[in-house]
């Protein structure tokens, strides 16, 4: 087994990125797709510029950098557009994400992919896991964080995977209700479970 790729996921304000933290702590690889996304489309870079002649000079700042809420504004009042734009990035980033789990030295790695089942695109994973939280506290905790209207709450949620269908694709779920405590627990049992998942599969090869 070359490497173990382990798929994290969940709706938006879930919790992926603390529950990625710990997971690196515990010494695993974590390549954060939100990251390489945001990374693919500074100054300089094609897809940057293939998004301007697509959409228009209005998406870039006076630094001639992407603004992320014009075109966030864009794209979830236009399914259409949110379509083009996925079918531009998803497979740059996902290129970038799993060039860079088989490169770390870690025998596991975790690749935080907040559409992992929508996209489709990341067949190459051993394992998903989902971080699991009621729509409520999705909505309480963006509405709290991110300083977006109800109205594109609404419109981020309509876009992803149900919570429902999102558990049932999941191959482990991690329920995040409680505290930070609670949640790295989890993962501390989970990192356990995929541990001796790999050495188990590491024995048989041998």
């Amino acid at each position: 087994m070359s490497k173990f790729i382990l798929g994290l996921t969940g709706g938006i304000a879930s919790g992926k990125s603390a529950a990625a933290k710990r997971f690196e702590v515990l010494g695993a690889a974590v390549i954060d797709t939100d990251q390489i996304a945001r990374d693919v489309v500074q100054p300089g870079q094609p897809a940057l510029e293939t998004i301007k002649t697509h959409f228009g000079s209005s998406i870039l700042k006076s630094d001639a950098s992407l603004n992320r809420a014009v075109l966030r504004e864009i794209i979830f009042n236009n399914p259409n557009e949110r379509l083009w734009l996925e079918a531009l990035l998803h497979p740059i980033i996902r290129e970038t994400a799993l060039n860079s789990a088989h490169q770390a030295n870690n025998d596991l790695a975790v690749l935080v992919v907040p559409l992992l089942f929508e996209s489709g695109h990341y067949k190459e994973i051993q394992a998903s896991v989902v971080i699991d939280v009621p729509e409520t506290v999705q909505r309480e905790r963006t509405l709290s964080r991110d300083g977006v209207s109800a109205e594109q709450i609404e419109a981020i949620l309509s876009a992803q995977m149900s919570r429902h269908d999102r558990v049932n694709n999941a191959d482990y779920v991690i329920d995040n209700t409680g505290t930070l405590e609670q949640l790295n627990h989890r993962v501390d049992e989970l990192f356990l479970t995929v541990t001796r998942r790999i050495e188990k599969e590491l024995n048989h090869e041998g």
